[in-house]
């Protein structure tokens, strides 16, 4: 099978690869991992499973090719690329920060002098440092390129049936065999460029043959095992898909040492390479919440590997790794962040221009503008809110895991006093980083399948009285009945339930009027602030929790100031759009992203759209043009955590928001809004007096 848009080129470092694969000692020719210092990482993540083929280019393609070859004639050498682009990107890099201080330094001029020479020096830095930016981005997406050692050990498509039937007790069928009956194609148009046929794309198969094409040759490339990562359990089990892939190296260790050009060799090495890269991107959703699961994986490694070079510590390392930051024991940073060690004067630095940039930007392209007589998302419904990311490498945030240790205890006691005395700059910062911390923490399998978990298309999704542990997987089940399911996304709904309820809670118990509008104005302002920040999940909490039908009644709204009114109709706005597409906040310039968190349940609604219709066509084959893209769109949740907000957190404040959150959560807004005479419409008592008495002459004058 011909791959997207790597030809000859990529062949023939696979070709040097290989060469390099075996290692003589005592006579004996043994298997070695070429890439075995680089073994960790081999999957481009979320990117790949995004962008597909697209994600690499032919630019960066020709750009690995011509990397580590001083005369045009000379063969391909993986190692004198590796330290080209290694050494390339480091002096980018250091650039890079160096423009990056210099540019702080005339902004503090500027600040002081304003004279016009640095006035006029400003924006040409601020252009060569998006300039810079992008050329950082562009190694390191070559360098991850460059790490796809994966597919110097794919296989042609009429190999398939041969890894299937590698998996039997029996001797191994070496026989070409027709693929028909466990894969279909359609072909794309031909190419009229370089007078080639047009290349064949996979449509459906069956379980055992959307297996058998992760081992297709580019299949990591083209992002075929990414995507199935995070479909897979739709046809198949986690312990059938582990049992598949255990079954192809137990059934080819014995021969994967003979000669690295076999079948046999690159279905073992495959083999090995796929079930890292599933340890990698799925860790925390398969393995994790299941411990026969892992335990049968660590089982076979310990036992059956021992006898390939390096593949064993690396796999149990790995599993150590990745178990060391489901327990937040690690940090959960990108590839970028996790290669360099910042100074923490140098972090500082960053923050603060990555936040003034970002303010900029926001500030300037942001815009929601009202249709009037189109109705609301008339004229931006094809705007896009996404924008170019600030110019710089962000720091990690730290990680909020722990609850506040305030005890909640004399929670009554508490009033609403920092709610006035703070900033909406400063609410609306930590109110983000409170739902980054819940937002990190999920994974884009999470939001597969959320019928089974009683998510509804209503603003509330998870009622009050059902519980995470009481829900039942009935006959919406789209996985497989044995397939074992995360729930972490009912604590994502039941988070945001609480927001909104904490929001409209804070309202009704204001004793005034006068304190409600002060009120409502600050929420719609932080609300406002959220979503140009691009943290839709708090802007749409806040929203909720303002729609409210007893909140929506309170005389508050009259006499609330028009422009502040305006934001509603704004939020509306808003939330209109981010329903309108499931792919709209991912429009713009790839990899250049601002930070961005999206709303849970909005975006648990677009996958259930897709879920919509039958996964299988008439001969039982599963529709695999279904399962990309619903894999497109949940690879967001991962694109989004890449980015993290680089705000200073204010523990005093979140720990005051925390407490007043859970205090309210289960709170009835009915019940507390009936004990305030505030939140009714009082008629004056002279007018009240004067209705009474015209009903005492009205009723007298009928008994005359």
């Amino acid at each position: 099978l011909q791959g997207n848009g790597y030809g000859p080129g990529f062949e023939e470092e696979n070709t040097s690869l290989e060469q390099q694969a075996m290692l003589k000692t005592d006579g004996n020719s043994y298997l070695e991992s070429p890439s075995l210092p680089d073994f960790c990482g081999c999957s481009p993540g979320w990117s790949s499973a995004f962008y597909g083929a697209e994600c690499f280019d032919s630019e960066v393609h020709s750009y690995l090719k011509n990397l580590g070859k001083q005369k045009s004639s000379e063969p391909q050498n993986i190692d004198a690329k590796k330290v080209e682009l290694e050494q390339l990107l480091m002096m980018e890099t250091k650039n890079y920060r160096k423009t990056i201080k210099f540019y702080q330094k005339l902004l503090q001029k500027e600040r002081r002098s304003k004279g016009p020479e640095t006035k006029s020096m400003l924006p040409k830095l601020r252009g060569q440092l998006r300039e810079m930016k992008s050329k950082v981005q562009f190694l390191e997406l070559v360098k991850k390129y460059q790490m796809m050692y994966a597919e110097q050990w794919g296989v042609e498509s009429w190999v398939l049936p041969t890894v299937i039937h590698s998996g039997k007790a029996d001797a191994v069928d070496m026989t070409p065999m027709d693929e028909s009956s466990l894969l279909l194609y359609y072909n794309t148009e031909k190419n009229q460029c370089n007078n080639q046929n047009g290349v064949r794309v996979l449509q459906a198969g069956t379980p055992l043959g959307l297996m058998a094409y992760l081992y297709s040759r580019n299949a990591f490339l083209e992002g075929y095992v990414q995507q199935f990562l995070y479909t897979f359990r739709y046809f198949c089990t986690q312990e059938e898909f582990l049992q598949f892939l255990l079954d192809r190296i137990s059934s080819t260790l014995s021969s994967a040492s003979l000669d690295p050009s076999t079948s046999l060799t690159k279905i073992c090495n495959r083999s090995f390479y796929i079930l890292q890269a599933w340890i990698e991107d799925c860790y925390s959703v398969d393995f994790a919440t299941n411990t026969d699961l892992l335990g049968t994986l660590k089982e076979f490694i310990s036992s059956k590997v021992a006898s390939l070079n390096g593949y064993r510590e690396r796999l149990l390392s790995l599993l150590e790794d990745a178990s060391a930051r489901k327990s937040g024991s690690a940090d959960l940073c990108s590839g970028a962040d996790k290669c360099e060690e910042e100074s923490e004067e140098g972090r500082k630095t960053l923050h603060s221009l990555c936040k003034r940039l970002s303010e900029d930007v926001s500030r300037k392209n942001f815009y929601w503008k009202l249709s009037k007589g189109m109705g609301p998302i008339g004229q931006y419904q094809r705007e896009r809110l996404h924008r170019g990311s600030a110019v710089l490498p962000k720091p990690c945030c730290s990680s909020f895991t722990e609850e506040s240790s305030v005890s909640l205890a004399r929670a009554d006691e508490v009033e609403p006093v920092l709610l006035n005395e703070c900033s909406v700059q400063q609410l609306c910062w930590q109110l983000t980083l409170l739902q980054q911390e819940i937002f990190n923490k999920c994974h884009p399998v999470h939001f597969l399948n959320s019928r089974a978990l009683g998510v509804k298309d209503k603003c509330v999704a998870v009622p009050k009285t059902v519980s995470a542990e009481t829900v039942s997987l009935k006959v919406c089940n789209l996985f497989l009945s044995k397939c074992i399911q995360d729930q972490y996304l009912l604590q994502l709904l039941k988070n945001a339930d609480s927001i909104s309820t904490w929001v409209a809670a804070e309202i009704v118990t204001c004793h005034t009027t006068k304190r409600q509008v002060s009120l409502l104005s600050k929420f719609l302002l932080i609300a406002k602030c959220c979503y140009e920040q691009r943290n839709f999940a708090t802007a749409m909490q806040i929203l909720t929790g303002l729609e409210n039908l007893i909140v929506r009644q309170l005389p508050a709204w009259k006499i609330l100031p028009a422009k502040v009114a305006e934001i509603m109709e704004e939020l509306k706005a808003v939330e209109v759009f981010l329903k309108s597409d499931s792919l709209c906040l991912m429009e713009g310039d790839r990899f250049k992203t601002l930070p961005t968190i999206p709303s849970a349940h909005v975006l648990a609604m677009h996958v259930q759209q897709l879920e919509t219709g039958g996964f299988t066509m008439t001969n039982g084959a599963h529709k695999w043009t279904k399962l990309r893209n619903i894999a497109k769109v949940v690879s967001q949740v991962h694109a989004f955590q890449e980015n993290p907000y680089t705000y200073a957190p204010d523990f005093k404040l979140q720990s005051y928001l925390r407490q007043r959150i859970t205090r309210f959560q289960d709170a009835d807004i009915s019940a507390l809004a009936a004990d305030n005479c505030a939140n009714f419409h009082q008629i004056p008592a002279e007018k009240h007096s004067r209705k009474i008495q015209d009903t005492l002459r009205k009723m007298k004058a009928t008994f005359q």
